[in-house]
């Protein structure tokens, strides 16, 4: 009786408000679906790509046998994997900024469908999923936390616990977007721990940390060290969207 409920509300809501394209807004036949245009548009990050970071490559030789872009052969990142659904570009940027900035929570669902999917084998191997955490003045301000509601997502379709609150930002920390990758890093550096009472949940764990988009690495650098203190037995990152690419020429970040 009540999935039939829920089935007739759904029904009912559908018909006084249709389904609309997560992107653009345009029609759509089902909750959380694109458009025809949208779906080609998504550039969605597939083989091949660097295994340890998760940016897309240009053709399989740049990553050789481990799938490992040369950024990440020369500098290897303090986590084991990470994976993204998109590249994060003009597209993607119409489901992430909305979500962060605009109380379009209901792009988190959405997001996380796909990212759950690009995952692949990797949510095999994790047993708690944690989000990257907002400093309490911002996460006041914005009155939720847009990788929280992402990995809560991610939990129930791949049946992983999320600890939503492991994590705990110490200090204010810059806008990062305009700062350089060292400033970042050290902007940064002991910004993040985790939360007592919560490192019995870490201990132990192959952690999944969850965030919305991945381009140097500091935060998801600086969570993935507080999670290793506490004790955690692995760290694999899965984003929204990462950004840039692997120039062939000159082996570094070249950002979109």
């Amino acid at each position: 009786m009540k999935r039939l409920l829920t089935r007739s509300a759904r029904v009912v809501l559908n018909t006084l408000l249709p389904p609309a394209c997560a992107a653009c807004g345009t029609e759509v036949m089902t909750d959380g679906a694109f458009c025809s245009t949208c779906f080609q548009a998504a550039h969605r990050i597939v083989s091949p790509f660097c295994h340890r970071c998760g940016v897309p490559l240009e053709n399989e030789g740049l990553g050789g046998a481990q799938s490992c872009c040369a950024v990440c052969e020369a500098h290897p990142p303090v986590w084991r994997s990470a994976r993204a659904a998109f590249v994060y570009d003009a597209w993607s940027r119409r489901l992430i900024l909305p979500l962060k900035y605009s109380d379009h929570t209901e792009n988190a669902a959405v997001l996380a469908r796909h990212m759950t999917s690009a995952a692949g084998d990797m949510l095999k191997t994790v047993t708690v999923i944690v989000p990257v955490p907002l400093y309490r003045t911002r996460l006041w301000k914005r009155r939720y936390n847009q990788a929280g509601l992402m990995a809560q997502g991610i939990s129930r379709l791949a049946g992983v616990p999320c600890v939503v609150d492991a994590l705990q930002r110490v200090r204010s920390t810059k806008a990062l977007a305009r700062l350089s990758a060292g400033e970042r890093e050290r902007e940064m550096e002991h910004a993040v721990r985790v939360r007592k009472g919560r490192e019995n949940r870490i201990c132990g764990q192959a952690v999944l940390l969850v965030d919305d988009v991945l381009t140097t690495g500091s935060t998801a650098g600086a969570c993935t060290e507080a999670l290793m203190k506490a004790g955690a037995s692995s760290v694999d990152i899965l984003v929204a969207a990462r950004t840039g690419r692997v120039d062939e020429q000159n082996p570094r970040y070249v950002q979109e």
